[in-house]
């Protein structure tokens, strides 16, 4: 049976990065809410058929609904997602889940509450090459880690005139919250929680920040440094991971500028592990986005809808604490102790 998917927003993250993703896994977008004209155009020449609606009401009026997505702009992803549930339907939330850990908090506990089905886009853990880089952990292939650096760096020194660089934090603005979600959550799965964090933050070009780095010391030991900024004309390797026995580097990425030649991936490989002057390839692992939506469609039709969800939401509400935290650091100039409110005993 098909999954009738509802999607709330077809900008940027609803029209190139959801539906797409959704189709490829075999769900079906079935209603669609924009109250943008040209937007609404769009939905119907890529989805003929659907219902166009301009509001989330109107969406979650459409019968035959077996989950919503939440494609909407950060600021509003934790009350739209308590509409959401208020209704009783599944919901994916675009990450970050909210604008910080308490409302997180407030987004998960109504759900558990409701005993909806509730989940956080955290896409990145699909790529193939953060399954790669999990393999290199996870089988001792460099030793005991010691220390990660990922990176997520762009050169965009005019800013593009949209809310992501322009609202505030709290509106749900700034590089934090859009790809320190996604660099937090990837070093969280891979070295566990995030003990206390110290960050440097600046607003060089936009209203928000647009260039972070975060220095997170976790449960494991392992000190992870997570950089993500706009205004880098020379990107840095994107994943660097020191251990005992080597260390393993990464750096071709989608689209993004590749400036290491010598850093390029060869045939079905993703990265390099070094020892020296000495290095070989690593085979890449097969994964891919759409296998999030895949894991969403399976939940929905198991035993435990609520409990088979590909990612844990309380997940989401521990990668807004670190960002919490590293607000208060930067502000501060000192190392902040990370409290993730609700964190189970």
């Amino acid at each position: 049976m098909t999954t009738r998917v509802g999607l709330a927003g077809y900008g940027m993250a609803g029209r190139t990065i959801h539906a797409p993703l959704l189709k490829e896994a075999g769900l079906e977008v079935v209603a669609v809410s924009t109250s943008n004209p040209e937007r609404q155009a769009a939905v119907e020449q890529d989805h003929p058929g659907a219902t166009v609606v301009s509001d989330l009401d109107g969406l979650l009026a459409v019968e035959g609904l077996d989950l919503v997505v939440l494609a909407t702009p950060s600021g509003d992803h934790a009350a739209h997602a308590l509409t959401v549930i208020e209704a009783g339907l599944p919901v994916v939330v675009d990450k970050p889940l909210a604008v910080d850990s308490d409302s997180a908090l407030e987004v998960v506990d109504a759900a558990e509450q409701a005993g909806v089905p509730l989940t956080v886009f955290q896409n990145r853990r699909y790529d193939a090459e953060h399954a790669t880089l999990a393999e290199v952990v996870r089988s001792g292939t460099i030793g005991e880690v010691y220390r990660a650096e990922l990176r997520w760096e762009r050169w965009r020194p005019v800013p593009k005139e949209r809310w992501r660089e322009q609202a505030d934090p709290a509106e749900g603005g700034g590089i934090l919250l859009d790809l320190h979600s996604h660099l937090v959550d990837a070093a969280v799965q891979l070295f566990g929680e995030v003990e206390t964090v110290y960050a440097e933050v600046h607003a060089r070009t936009t209203h928000a920040e647009d260039d972070a780095f975060l220095a997170c010391r976790h449960t494991s030991g392992v000190v992870s440094h997570l950089g993500a900024t706009s205004v880098s004309a020379a990107p840095g390797p994107r994943v660097r991971v020191l251990g005992s026995r080597g260390a393993f580097l990464l750096n071709q990425f989608e689209a993004e500028p590749n400036i290491f030649s010598d850093l390029r991936d060869d045939d079905g490989c993703a990265g390099w592990v070094y020892r020296g002057d000495e290095r070989q390839p690593v085979v890449r692992q097969q994964s891919h986005q759409a296998d999030f939506y895949r894991a969403v469609a399976q939940a929905l039709t198991s035993e435990d809808p609520v409990g088979n969800m590909p990612v844990d939401p309380r997940d989401a509400v521990h990668t807004a604490a670190v960002i919490d935290a590293a607000r208060v650091s930067a502000e501060g100039r000192r190392v902040v102790d990370v409290i993730t409110p609700g964190e189970r005993i």
